[in-house]
């Protein structure tokens, strides 16, 4: 008798709920992206009911450098919160991922295998709001990368300049401060805290 191969989902499972954290985490990892460096629309997943959901046209002329989304299974809550000192909590998000490809990838809503290989420690409102950077994997370019240090400088610095500036609007003032770049050392602490913030706040 014919059956379904496995698995098999009856519905869409949900795209923070219903997907795995990725293959070996906290190393390599799935990316679900929400995000593309050619979009000038921000969307967010919509928590409810794991559909894109229009967040607001930006307001100004950035784009992301990279594909930008987010960690299945992950959570920041206070476990992510304790690795910035400054912070006084996580923000209540799925862990931010910024994957860099070399070739372009121009749809949304797609999910990636990625080689975690640092981040930036960014605090937005006094929330932790780390942005967890990776390579995507097989990559020709920059999939043997296993380090942020291994990359050319001018890319993180892209990361870092558009985070502190694509809410920004002349005669305001940020919220936001980077206060470091870190490796894939530290970035593995990261995502292992927003792991067990998950299991924490939606159980295993």
């Amino acid at each position: 008798m014919p059956s379904f191969p496995q698995p098999f989902y009856r519905w869409r499972p949900h795209p923070w709920h219903g997907l795995e954290v990725g293959r070996e985490p906290p190393y390599l990892l799935h990316a679900y992206i929400e995000i593309t460096p050619f979009d000038t629309v921000k969307y967010e997943i919509d928590k409810k009911t794991g559909y894109l959901r229009v967040d607001r046209p930006q307001r100004t002329s950035s784009q992301p450098p990279t594909l930008y989304g987010f960690i299945p299974r992950t959570f920041c809550g206070q476990r992510v919160g304790d690795l910035i000192p400054a912070a006084k909590r996580g923000d209540g998000d799925p862990l931010d991922i910024c994957v860099f490809s070399e070739r372009p990838i121009t749809r949304s809503e797609v999910l990636l295998n990625v080689r975690v290989i640092g981040g930036l420690q960014m605090i937005d409102d006094e929330e932790a709001d780390d942005k967890i950077v990776a390579v995507l994997e097989n990559d020709p370019l920059w999939g043997d990368a296993r380090d942020i240090s291994e990359l050319p400088d001018s890319l993180a610095e892209r990361l870092r300049h558009y985070f502190l500036t694509y809410k920004l609007l002349p005669g305001e003032a940020t919220t936001t401060h980077i206060d470091q770049i870190y490796g894939h050392e530290h970035a593995s602490k990261v995502v292992k805290a927003s792991i067990e913030d998950y299991i924490d706040e939606f159980g295993d």
